[in-house]
């Protein structure tokens, strides 16, 4: 790519100028350097628990999400979105949308019954219990599977229910009240004394708190080995016997099958245990309170509130409410995204953006081969499998070549809670309708204005929405090298993917197939600890380390990503000669394009949420620790042996 002048006037290369902290050494702190300004003038919005560039473009998409919805008129996303809006409405109906699921639970006499009442909340978007689903088998990645994986739980990961610090222990305190709140709501919706409410909650976290102990922790789940267990139903039968499985699979609407992936056997043979010391009134009161945990925020106002005040205030430190409009636009986004994403592309997306993210990809694959081939601690016998994954790996970019067809999904005025159900039951049924049918390699994963990108290892594609394809990731008026650090480094990490500590196990049919040497997989695990070692020891908030082994895939993405942006920048700096702009050499300015992506402020609570939860470092990690392990990095702002920005012992597996 080459460099056009001028950027909005604000730079000739494309850095943010005013985002930086002059201040700084770089050598000391480059992300403090590259984003110090940028941290200082953007605070937190009330309505957000972080703020970041990523949060920044979200925000431009979803006012352009806006403008499609409001001059939507009478359609399907029209509807939609004014149901949405009509609070009026959804406050007169108070408790009436999910009245049918409380009876319904409130029918139930035996535990026998209780498979029968999971498939009706199941349908309706509750996911107590467990989890079921459709996705490829991990060993025959051609062909789509049942899933039965670990479930259940209000809070956001197990280990909120076991850990003992004063924290955790106040935390649970807030859940078990918030818990009891929403049931005193419920109480007073039904003209009913609210004297249960403390009993129930205090069943719902004894309920919860069995289930979360049987739970397999996220870093176990990292390793794909650990979650893929093929049995028949027979078999999944015996693990839970006292739940009727056989019913639960023949009713919830599926074809006839004879086996499933039981992700966590540990999980559902607890659940019998759990099922069996637990009373049917207590049971009861478990499903009643995953109905409101589900419909909380779609119903009246109280509910509402109640929902916002822990999930995002007391857990991730959000201060206010979002707006209205931005709830219903996200609603919409979520109900009938490729309907919406549709017309967001029309207006937002332009086609050079697509061709320019097909160039990068090609370049960086390009680079992604030449590292294979001068990593010196792979035998040929490896190189000549991860070259056949290499070669084998897809990409889409933008949206979807044919789009998901909604018409089936009947969207009412005035029935907001309706029309989220039905869109729901609408994408169930296009799950379970894989069933038997060839894996759809061409099926998005996020819809188009996502400001995120992915890889999927089953498929071995990797897939970047329009959403991301913008500045500061992307931007056609920056310098090749600016570009290179934003999106040629997004491109980068989704292809390393393919290779980090979970994507090396699967081949290039997307299948989970060990075609390492022994000695190479040891020599990979070395490299890949050196990193779980380096980034364990960095410390968002005080007391709170990163989980260097949760968050091992996606660092390794990162620095190998950034590495393979910078050699095709090199090449093609070797193609095209660059002078300096903004006084910054081009290596310079990829450096800086790339930690600026990172720039973000995080609220305390926030950052806790997303060490316990989030396989992503922070941002701040996520520059600092790739770049004081490019000896590239040192070389151009002549950092020095002893700088922070420069690790004693530099990490690399990519």
């Amino acid at each position: 790519m080459l460099a056009v002048r001028a950027v909005d006037g604000q730079s000739a290369s494309g850095i943010d100028l005013k985002a930086m902290d002059p201040s700084v050494n770089p050598c000391q702190n480059f992300y403090r350097y590259a984003c110090g300004a940028w941290r200082k003038n953007n605070p937190i919005p009330p309505d957000q628990s972080r703020w970041g560039r990523f949060n920044e473009l979200a925000e431009r998409n979803l006012a352009i999400e806006r403008g499609i919805l409001e001059k939507a008129g009478d359609s399907q996303l029209g509807n939609f979105y004014a149901a949405c809006m009509d609070e009026g409405v959804i406050d007169r109906k108070g408790i009436q949308p999910i009245e049918p699921l409380l009876k319904q639970i409130n029918e139930i006499s035996s535990k026998r019954e209780l498979a029968a009442e999971m498939v009706r909340l199941h349908h309706a978007g509750v996911r107590a219990l467990f989890n079921f689903y459709v996705s490829p088998d991990d060993k025959q990645a051609d062909q789509e599977i049942v899933h039965v994986d670990q479930g259940g739980l209000g809070l956001p990961d197990r280990d909120y229910y076991l850990k003992n610090d004063p924290r955790s222990t106040k935390l649970r305190e807030q859940y078990e009240e918030h818990v009891r709140k929403m049931f005193a709501l419920l109480a007073q919706a039904e003209g009913a004394g609210d004297a249960q409410a403390t009993a129930d909650a205090h069943a719902v976290m004894a309920f919860e708190t069995a289930l979360a102990k049987a739970s397999m922790d996220r870093v176990a789940r990292r390793n794909p080995d650990n979650t893929y267990h093929k049995l028949t139903v027979a078999e999944l039968a015996s693990l839970t016997p006292d739940f009727e499985w056989k019913h639960y699979i023949s009713t919830i609407g599926i074809p006839p099958i004879e086996s499933v992936d039981v992700v966590s056997p540990d999980f559902v043979k607890a659940l019998n245990a759990t099922i069996a010391d637990t009373s049917v009134a207590n049971l009861k009161t478990y499903l009643t309170w995953h109905v409101l945990n589900a419909a909380g925020d779609l119903l009246s106002r109280a509910f509402d509130e109640e929902d916002f005040r822990f999930n995002s205030h007391i857990l991730r430190g959000t201060k206010e409410m979002p707006p209205r409009w931005k709830r219903c636009v996200r609603g919409t986004d979520r109900a009938l995204g490729e309907e919406l994403g549709k017309e967001f592309v029309e207006v937002a997306f332009q086609g050079s953006s697509k061709q320019k993210a097909l160039q990068l990809v090609g370049e960086i694959e390009s680079e992604m081969h030449k590292d294979i081939e001068n990593a010196t601690w792979m035998t040929p016998a490896t190189k000549q499998q991860a070259y056949a994954k290499l070669a084998a790996v897809t990409n889409k970019i933008g949206y979807p070549d044919k789009w998901r067809d909604y018409s089936s999904v009947k969207v009412v005025r005035g029935d907001y809670f309706g029309n989220v159900v039905r869109a729901y039951a609408f994408e169930e049924h296009r799950n379970f309708n894989k069933l038997g049918k060839p894996v759809d390699k061409s099926e998005w994963g996020m819809t188009p204005p996502t400001v995120n990108a992915y890889y999927s290892p089953n498929m071995n594609n990797i897939n970047f929405p329009a959403g991301i394809l913008q500045p500061p990731f992307y931007n056609p008026k920056a310098s090749a090298a600016v570009n290179y650090g934003g999106i040629g480094a997004v491109i980068g990490h989704e292809l390393t993917h393919g290779f980090d500590d979970e994507g090396r196990k699967f081949d290039g049919a997307g299948n989970l197939r060990d075609w390492w040497t022994a000695e190479d997989a040891k020599a990979f695990e070395q490299r890949a600890d050196c990193i779980a070692n380096e980034y364990s020891q960095f410390s968002p908030v005080p007391g709170v380390h990163v989980n260097g082994h949760l968050t091992l895939g996606e660092n390794a993405a990162d620095n190998g990503g950034v590495h393979l942006a910078y050699m095709a920048l090199m090449d093609s700096l070797a193609r095209h000669i660059a002078e300096k702009e903004d006084k910054f050499t081009p290596q310079q300015q990829f450096f800086l394009g790339y930690a600026q992506i990172w720039c973000e402020n995080t609220t305390e609570q926030s950052a806790r949420v997303q060490a316990l939860t989030n396989p992503h470092s922070p941002g701040e990690f996520r520059a600092n620790g790739v770049l004081r392990n490019m000896p590239e990095f040192r070389e151009a702002f002549s950092c020095k042996v002893g700088d922070p920005m420069v690790s004693p012992d530099p990490c690399r597996v990519w």
